[in-house]
């Protein structure tokens, strides 16, 4: 039997009852219509539950999908997606930038800084934070230092903690043979084309061509995978981010910004603006904020000019002051500012986030990649080994830390080589041509958009 994850109506019911609490909109009443119907709650970890439901259970499902998307929202004054209106809830936005100058060298760091991060994180994606933690202890590497391994492991432990199925033949140190491919790297390629094709004024819809272009659909997840089927089904940017598209403040649209900051050196408000219009064909608000400020957070680390704090304090200028997501930034850079211990930094965010947010959303893990970030003040190995963890999503968390601070590194050398030697500059993708490409030429590539009016 085939569960397609991340699109069955009963599946997606219990994501979009949680996301309307955190929103602001009321939905006890539909709430309380699921549950009398006999409908489940949503996958703890799983894109789809194991049984599909009932004809009668599925098509309630949909009918209630629609009818929470159209509650009233008490946070949308201070929430929108619009960018005017975004840009109007910022007091400081950035002025627009002349052009500033990067090196090829610089952002070959940067690509090498996301593969690592990724890497490191593969193999714990999806597992509690205590599984990650006693899994690393378990090989003396606790606080993480290098690549997971499973030598030495006891099996009891790895029976209650297991690997990411997909990734521990990839991403163990025992078994790491160039980069793997991963979704954390495709959307920087997908990126990287749609500059190449359209330029730097792209619209929503130019991305929209490049996605069915050049992405299969098996490997989009959570809210691309929603809005890949929506295109398919007629639906128009930027509706396809809201139609029955629960996992629009997920981390989807964060973890494709990178090349918008890489390719605006100096220039935040435009690397958030290129990133907004990335954003819109899946995400809104949160969703779409959280790949604004990375975008602008990157783009200010592109010129090696400022230390991580002025980056992430810039990346904040571009997020309503009053969002959620904004708050939780703040809340987690004074944390990781004020205590020493990076653990109890991330007992603290868990305690704060875990119980309502579920491990992929945008607004924990933006807040936990940039306590990270803080707290190694921008030095590599601390900052990619803290953001991964600190549990959530940390392949992807891994991959933004790594970005920002091999730019801050500012060459490839000057990343250690316990860390990049495994990934004898090779990345496998599935986007295009770039299968096999090596992150030398990919920084040439970059650079060229970068170089472009």
């Amino acid at each position: 039997m085939l569960r397609l994850t991340w699109v069955q109506p009963e599946d997606l019911v219990g994501h979009e009852l949680r996301q309307a609490a955190l929103d602001g909109r009321e939905p006890k009443r539909v709430a309380a219509r699921w549950r009398a119907a006999g409908g489940p709650d949503a996958p703890a970890r799983a894109g789809a539950s194991a049984r599909p439901a009932s004809r009668y259970l599925r098509q309630l499902a949909e009918d209630l999908l629609d009818e929470l998307a159209d509650l009233p929202s008490r946070l949308a004054d201070d929430e929108p997606t619009d960018l005017a209106r975004i840009k109007a809830l910022c007091p400081d936005w950035p002025a627009p930038a002349p052009a500033r100058t990067t090196t090829a060298a610089r952002l070959e760091a940067a690509w090498l800084g996301r593969a690592v991060g990724c890497l490191l994180g593969k193999p714990v994606e999806k597992l509690p934070l205590d599984g990650i933690r006693r899994l690393a202890a378990a090989t003396g590497n606790w606080p993480l230092t290098t690549y997971f391994t499973a030598k030495g492991v006891p099996r009891d432990l790895l029976d209650a903690h297991p690997w990411n199925r997909r990734s521990a033949a990839t991403s163990l140190a025992e078994n790491i043979d160039g980069m793997p491919e991963d979704d954390d790297l495709n959307y920087p390629l997908l990126n990287l084309l749609l500059l190449q094709r359209h330029g730097r004024h792209f619209t929503t819809a130019d991305v929209a061509r490049v996605w069915l272009d050049e992405l299969p659909a098996g490997r989009t997840f959570t809210a691309e995978r929603v809005a890949y089927r929506n295109l398919l089904s007629g639906i128009e940017p930027p509706h396809t981010a809201r139609h029955r598209n629960p996992f629009r403040e997920w981390i989807g649209a964060l973890i494709r910004a990178d090349l918008h900051g890489w390719t605006n050196p100096g220039d935040p408000a435009g690397a958030a603006e290129q990133a907004h219009r990335d954003a819109a064909l899946t995400h809104t608000a949160n969703g779409v904020y959280a790949a604004m400020f990375a975008a602008a957070v990157i783009a200010a680390a592109t010129t090696g000019t400022h230390d991580v704090h002025a980056c992430l304090r810039t990346g904040l200028t571009v997020v309503p002051p009053r969002s959620r997501l904004a708050r939780a930034v703040r809340h987690a850079v004074e944390l990781a500012r004020t205590e020493a211990d990076f653990d109890t930094v991330v007992d603290t965010l868990h305690a704060t986030y875990s119980p309502t947010h579920h491990w992929v959303h945008a607004v924990p893990n933006t807040a936990l990649t940039a306590a990270a970030l803080t707290h190694a003040d921008g030095d590599f190995t601390g900052s990619v080994c803290r953001a991964v963890s600190g549990g959530w999503d940390t392949d992807s968390n891994g991959a933004t830390a790594g970005s920002v601070a091999g730019l801050l590194a500012g060459r490839p050398a000057a990343l250690p080589d316990r860390w990049t030697a495994p990934l004898k500059n090779r990345l496998a993708a599935s986007v295009g041509d770039f299968d096999g490409s090596g992150f030398d030429t990919l920084a040439q590539l970059t650079h060229l958009e970068a170089s472009r009016p």
